[in-house]
């Protein structure tokens, strides 16, 4: 009676193991618990060992005393049970019989087993042992227990590049310039490309975001099942790809320098050249990024550095290169000092290059205009505004983009401008401008300089489209007010209405193309600057319905109405107001003197959240009252206007560099300046050849 009941014993664990083991096949072991984690890490090994190769199975006597030291003592009668039971499983392992021979089997020892009661001759030992497992069990089953894969996400991944390899499921070919292709899942590019960014920063610069407003944003590529990337070549493609879906990046410095070529040739250029690794770059490389118009450099002294550490790594092997590198370089932009350390170089020495010293030189001293060029990644965008044509004013519909910054003698910069298009009528000035999702939004506005000619129409423009959509009107009609998006809605604050200044706020939702008043501001408020930064709006300065200036500036929550910040030292209207990395920036605008006249606001001022305080920066050179402002690449641009003092229009375009603290002449306005509105949009290329 006892061998029966410990064979059902026997049987009702091992049956009780397997669901176990079943139960945690996918999790970690050590959750079991109850004393049950060494039993079951015990029977895996056996498991685990049956299934390997015959020549490396574990003897099983040796087995079979390994088991019993852990397990414990036994009755010399116990350890011939389990020595059979052992030698069975080992059979019916080698014998390959099926998991259903070995359920039947099972069924039949549990019902044997719930046929037979316990008697007294049991061992009370077993018994104790059977009424513990029995309670793990009911308290097992009671217990929730949350059940983690550690890899799971890497799995996941795994049978996405599975399904990239097959072609399964691809919803996207990616052509290059020379005619690689590759089928890969949108979505996998587009929610990726932003992490790729952050964890390789200057390695994968190049697609900074790149997948996912490309397929995020409403572009044209979104609804095309095929997209050529001409900046790439199918090597550097392949490689990008690979890291979206791995998250590795097995590169040699040299796919390393070839994928972020448009990273060195925008920012990181000056502090690439820098490293060692930048001398390891083959001639044909070099002379690729030297020729680009999408090379940026503070001053061609940087580019003759890196050229002549570049030659100076190998000079045996490089010197014959030397003519065509000193070909890409401007020497006649350089100013007399910066020629001197050209000529200091002890290069110079080497008799074979004479003759390219002397072309260097003449090149100094040439008068021929030269200029360098530069391509921005996104483009300043000029929107409406008016202007004096002679003895009168004109309203324009015209929109206006910077194509290029070019670098000319003496330090003088411009803004290669292009004529982009032209808004649906009518004309305006006042009005305000946004961009959400790669779109550009125009709201309300003045028509014309009479009291009711404000308007509440808006107006959609699609880049990669290149065509217009009306969208539902605001409730109110406004101008000299301020717009901001925030969350994926776009937010028009305060501004004049036929001549009334107005304290109410309209939120617009793109999605169901409507408009909502949420909270209004304390007071009506006009020619104000709202802007967001870390996702709250800050509002600033502008006129009271009593005409008087304010140096305010508060947060303003759509749902809860405003929070009073800091005052501004200056109190001023029709101001720019800009967010450079955590600070807010303002400059420009008009004010009241102490004899209520109006003068010109030249001062400026920057904000600081962190510590609710202002300070003074740089003073503007020259009045921009009623400009545009825009941010592009971490400098701040004030745009046109006019002085409210003489009433003259500004038609120059100045830059702030935080990091220089100086502002820069960037040349002319192409056309309107008064109450003109300007933003950064990212164009196709085909604005921009």
């Amino acid at each position: 009676m006892a061998v029966e009941v410990n064979q059902c014993l026997l049987s009702w664990d091992e049956w009780r193991r397997e669901v176990l083991e079943e139960r945690v096949s996918l999790f970690e072991r050590e959750v079991i618990e109850n004393g049950e984690l060494n039993e079951i890490k015990v029977e895996a090994r056996v498991v685990e060992k049956q299934h390997k190769d015959p020549e490396e199975r574990e003897d099983p006597d040796e087995k079979l005393r390994r088991e019993n030291s852990i397990l414990g003592p036994s009755t010399s009668k116990e350890r011939k049970e389990e020595e059979d039971e052992s030698k069975k499983l080992t059979n019916e392992k080698e014998a390959a019989a099926s998991q259903t021979t070995q359920e039947e089997e099972f069924q039949d020892h549990h019902k044997k087993f719930q046929k037979k009661k316990p008697t007294d001759d049991d061992d009370d030992d077993e018994e104790a042992e059977h009424l513990m497992d029995e309670e793990a069990d009911s308290n097992d089953e009671d217990v929730v227990k949350i059940y983690c894969k550690d890899d799971y996400h890497t799995d996941i991944f795994r049978n996405l590049t599975e399904f990239r390899d097959s072609s399964l499921l691809t919803d996207l070919t990616l052509r290059t310039e020379d005619r690689g292709s590759f089928h890969v899942h949108s979505p996998v590019l587009a929610a990726v490309s932003s992490h790729i960014q952050e964890v390789h920063r200057v390695i994968l610069a190049v697609c900074s975001d790149y997948f996912r407003g490309m397929f995020t944003l409403g572009m044209r590529e979104s609804h095309q099942p095929c997209v050529t990337l001409p900046f790439l070549f199918a090597s550097e493609l392949e490689v990008l790809i690979d890291s979206s879906y791995t998250g590795a990046l097995p590169l040699s410095w040299k796919y390393v320098f070839e994928i972020t070529s448009t990273a060195l040739q925008l920012h990181q250029f000056q502090k690439v050249a820098c490293t060692s690794k930048f001398k390891d770059l083959p001639a044909k490389q070099l002379l690729k990024y030297l020729n680009s118009r999408s090379l940026y450099v503070p001053s061609e002294l940087v580019l003759f550095r890196a050229v002549v550490a570049w030659i100076q790594a190998k000079p045996k092997l490089r010197l014959k290169f030397a003519k065509d590198l000193m070909k890409t370089i401007h020497f006649s932009l350089m100013t007399s000092k910066e020629f001197k350390e050209v000529q200091s170089l002890k290069m110079w020495s080497d008799h074979s290059l004479a003759k390219l010293y002397k072309a260097v030189f003449e090149d100094f001293c040439s008068n021929e205009s030269q200029c360098r060029t530069y391509l921005p990644k996104e483009s300043l965008v000029l929107i409406g505004g008016d202007q004096n044509s002679g003895d009168s004013r004109s309203i324009s519909r015209e929109l206006w983009f910077g194509n290029s910054l070019r670098n000319y003698k003496w330090g003088e910069k411009a803004m290669e401008w292009r004529k982009l298009g032209e808004m649906p009528e009518p004309e305006r000035f006042s009005h305000e401008v946004a961009v959400l999702k790669g779109q550009l939004y125009v709201f309300g506005g003045n028509k014309y300089y009479g009291i009711s000619d404000s308007m509440n129409s808006v107006y959609r423009y699609d880049p990669f489209q290149n065509n217009w959509e009306s969208l539902a009107e605001m409730q109110q009609k406004r101008y000299s007010f301020s717009v901001v998006v925030l969350d994926g809605k776009i937010y028009a604050i305060g501004g004049h209405s036929d001549n009334e200044y107005i304290e109410s706020v309209e939120c617009f939702c793109p999605t169901g193309n409507s408009w909502n008043f949420m909270w209004p501001l304390d007071l009506p408020l006009g020619g104000h600057v709202a802007n967001v930064s870390q996702g709250r709006i800050f509002v600033s300065g502008g006129l009271s319905s009593h005409h008087q200036f304010l140096s305010s500036m508060f947060l303003y929550h759509p749902e809860t109405g405003s929070t009073y910040l800091a005052n501004m030292a200056k109190p001023r209207a029709c101001h720019c107001m800009e967010t450079l990395g955590e600070c807010l920036y303002v400059a420009g605008g008009f004010t009241a003197a102490d004899d209520m006249s109006f003068v010109d606001q030249l001062a400026c001022e920057v904000y600081n959240p962190v510590d609710d305080s202002w300070t003074a920066f740089t003073p503007l050179p020259v009045p921009h009252v009623g400009a545009g402002g825009a941010v592009l690449e971490g400098k701040f641009y004030v745009l046109g206007g006019y002085s409210q003092e003489n009433h003259r229009d500004t038609k120059l375009v100045h830059r702030y560099d935080p990091t220089t603290q100086n502002w820069e002449n960037m040349g002319k306005m192409p056309g309107p300046n008064n109450d003109i509105r300007a933003t950064v949009l990212y164009l196709p290329p085909q604005f921009r050849l």
